[in-house]
């Protein structure tokens, strides 16, 4: 078959399957590694270790090695469930309100690895079909080390905002994005030049920590969606306000940019169709929940990403941020923290309950924080507490 016939039989199937958009480009090196080099060398990356480990680095520069007899990559964008406008009030409205953290949308579906992979695989299934034979391929989401956006707006899905998403002129940027590598050699699409920003700011003043940078880049290391996901460790004393309401990544950048308003809520595929338990999570289930219910709760979902202490440490957070600000009441939230405090297995978790307990302005603080650092075992939980003791109990 003729490759440009092919190539629009291609994106016909597509389309056909249920995928938002679809490209072609080369699996030529990305136009603009000098930013990511820096962005590494500035240790934006925070914890993420792995996207400066030698080899990934090595493979994001040549994406072609990740199919030696590679000649075009397919790009493919699904749409996932678009929230609606940002709203910064934190409660679920007055009629719900309760200690509810907040879930970003990409993950209130099922998993997308699994969902795109299974599209991707009937997509080659067809095209095989269509050509009467087998090819020679691999199909990746968020699954390899690969610059997707850079090959998305090469193969002319769309430009990369100020706030770093995909942003498609029809679609907005609630995308999740696909490849396939193959040794099709197809005519590549026209890249997207024009940057459709423009002047506006929106994303960058409304980023609760102003991590987004001027060079379309951010500093992950004060993302929410970094902090509450891939972040391991504590989260920055002085961050922790920030996070507001999230207790599992954040849609702020994308909720207040005007390429998203008019846009279709609908999803892709009716595996991202949102399930309601996972839009909002409860805190106190989440901080009674073990190791192997957390499992077995978000199993095929996004949400273990950030594994049960990491979720579990997001939910502390967000427990003491909505009772600082008087969204649930703070007697209920003093004796669920302490009750927590008091007997969560892992110690990140306990580090988190006492700053949120902090949080309470109660004259009970002290005396629960002087009766549990008694018993504390773990050094950094201790240091915390210790640490508050100091500054507000001098004597």
């Amino acid at each position: 078959m003729e490759a440009t016939k092919l190539a629009q039989e291609i994106k016909s199937l597509a389309l056909e399957l249920g995928f938002a958009a679809v490209g072609i480009t080369t699996p030529e090196p990305p136009p603009h590694l000098e930013v990511y080099f820096r962005w590494l060398e500035r240790g934006y990356h925070g914890e993420m270790g792995y996207m400066a480990e030698p080899h990934a680095v090595y493979l994001r520069s040549n994406p072609a090695e990740l199919l030696r007899s590679c000649q075009s990559v397919i790009v493919l964008a699904a749409r996932y469930s678009a929230p609606g406008p940002y709203l910064p009030s934190l409660s679920r409205g007055k009629e719900e309100r309760g200690a509810y953290g907040r879930v970003a949308a990409y993950a209130w579906g099922e998993d997308y690895h699994y969902v795109l992979r299974q599209r991707m695989e009937i997509l080659v299934q067809r095209i095989q079909e269509k050509l009467g034979r087998s090819i020679t391929y691999r199909c990746f989401t968020d699954s390899a080390p690969i610059l997707e956006r850079e090959l998305a707006q090469r193969a002319g899905l769309g430009w990369i905002g100020k706030n770093t998403c995909l942003i498609h002129p029809r679609l907005g940027s609630f995308l999740f994005l696909a490849e396939i590598f193959t040794d099709l050699p197809l005519p590549p699409d026209k890249p997207f030049l024009p940057d459709r920003c423009g002047t506006c700011q929106r994303c960058i003043q409304a980023c609760p920590t102003q991590c987004i940078l001027p060079n379309r880049t951010l500093d992950a290391r004060r993302c929410i969606s970094y902090l509450t996901i891939e972040h391991r460790t504590a989260i920055p004393v002085e961050l922790r306000t920030l996070l507001g309401d999230w207790v599992f990544g954040c849609d702020i950048c994308q909720q207040v940019c005007p390429w998203n308003r008019r846009i279709s809520p609908a999803p892709s595929f009716p595996e991202f169709l949102p399930q309601t338990e996972r839009e909002w999570l409860s805190l106190s289930d989440i901080l009674s929940m073990s190791q192997v219910e957390f499992k077995q709760k978000f199993r095929h979902s996004p949400l273990l990403r950030a594994m049960w202490r990491g979720l579990s440490r997001n939910s502390a957070v967000v427990l003491g941020n909505l009772a600082r600000l008087g969204e649930i009441s703070r007697l209920a939230a003093l004796e669920l923290l302490q009750k927590k405090l008091s007997n969560h297995p892992e110690g990140l978790v306990r580090q988190h309950l006492a700053w949120s307990l902090t949080q309470l302005n109660s004259d009970l603080v002290s005396q629960t924080l002087r009766e549990h650092i008694q018993q504390e075992t773990e050094p950094m939980v201790r240091a915390e507490i210790e640490a508050w003791l100091t500054q507000n109990n001098p004597s």
